[in-house]
């Protein structure tokens, strides 16, 4: 089958197109043909080796994380799918592909695609809607009259994000830039921070809960806009001990996040306030939870650019450059 490959972290050629075999089929496992898959900055990461500590890849590797499409098999023992449904999924982290004319999934990721949007809509969805629902319901518990931060509100998770809060009726502040803050404010925010005018650690007090997505500086002066007992949840690191030991990592990668974290945890702690690393977990039931929110229209897809296939690489080197608002997919099939 078509797909596109990495066979060496950090080479110049990077991704490439390329024939890799068909999927096996285990027997809890569904067989999809892609439709849609759509990219994250993980798929740029795993690329140059990010996270080869905590994802030892077997090289070539398939990227992609995010698919919609059709089954075509399953397995054995396979109870809630047949071939002909329509689905979406996360894969497990160890089971990436979605670059592909086809990935192999087992069905406990997988969820039905809500029947009121596209393929190509539903492909932008399950990393950045588990990412969310995972920070602000999972690990925030974020209730009714509650402030929440959400960085970056016109990225890929900050979209879907804003538009939880606002369901679970969370009192939303964003930063994007100034090009954007309509876009925000559509989604929910009641408060929206132009970065490019002003600092949001000046403007914002007391929060519960903030969602970061941005840099190191970001993340420590959200601190600062936390009241006491308020939780800061990273998305984009550092990793900590929590995440260390719940991935049963070596123990020389939990010395390592131990080290990373330190600081960080450190300063929160000085603080009164709770942080903690989220590196998001495929789940179909979560999946199915977002799938009706998406049906009562309570969540919208929000798709900057829709790439074909063969221009996939390209895909990634623009959601690499930072400029896309919401999601960039691409079609498949």
């Amino acid at each position: 089958m078509n797909a596109f490959i990495v066979d060496r972290y950090k080479s110049k050629e990077g991704l490439h197109y390329g024939d890799m075999p068909e999927p096996t089929l285990q027997e809890n496992d569904v067989l999809v043909q892609v439709h849609a898959t759509s990219v994250n900055l993980l798929d740029s990461k795993i690329r140059d080796g990010e996270f080869k500590l905590i994802l030892p890849y077997k090289l070539p590797l398939i990227l992609g994380n995010d698919v919609a499409g059709v089954v075509v098999r399953v397995g054995a023992q396979v109870k809630h799918f047949k071939p002909g449904d329509e689905v979406y999924a996360r894969p497990d982290k160890n089971r990436i592909g979605t670059f592909a004319e086809f990935i192999s999934m087992n069905e406990r990721d997988v969820a039905t695609k809500p029947t009121t949007i596209t393929m190509v809509e539903a492909a932008s969805i399950p990393l950045v809607g588990l990412t969310a629902w995972q920070a602000l319901v999972e690990r925030a518990n974020l209730q009714k009259g509650q402030k929440v931060l959400i960085h970056a509100g016109s990225g890929g998770v900050g979209t879907i994000a804003i538009q939880l809060a606002k369901h679970l009726g969370a009192f939303v502040a964003t930063t994007t830039s100034t090009a954007n803050v309509d876009l925000v404010k559509s989604l929910g925010a009641d408060v929206v921070i132009d970065y490019k005018k002003d600092t949001f650690d000046t403007i914002l007090r007391d929060y519960d809960v903030v969602l970061n997505s941005l840099d190191g500086e970001t993340l420590e002066k959200s601190l600062r806009v936390l009241k006491p007992g308020g939780k800061l949840i990273s998305i984009s690191g550092p990793p900590d001990p929590a995440f260390a030991r719940e991935l049963g990592a070596p123990w020389f990668v939990r010395l390592v996040m131990y080290a990373l974290s330190y600081t960080i945890r450190q300063k929160a702690k000085r603080r009164g306030v709770a942080y903690s690393f989220l590196f998001m977990k495929a789940s179909g039931s979560q999946l199915a939870k977002i799938t009706s929110l998406i049906s009562s229209g309570a969540i919208r897809p929000v798709i900057d650019q829709v790439f074909p296939f063969e221009a996939t690489k390209e895909a990634l080197a623009y959601v690499e450059s930072g400029r896309a608002k919401g999601k960039v997919v691409v079609q498949v099939r």
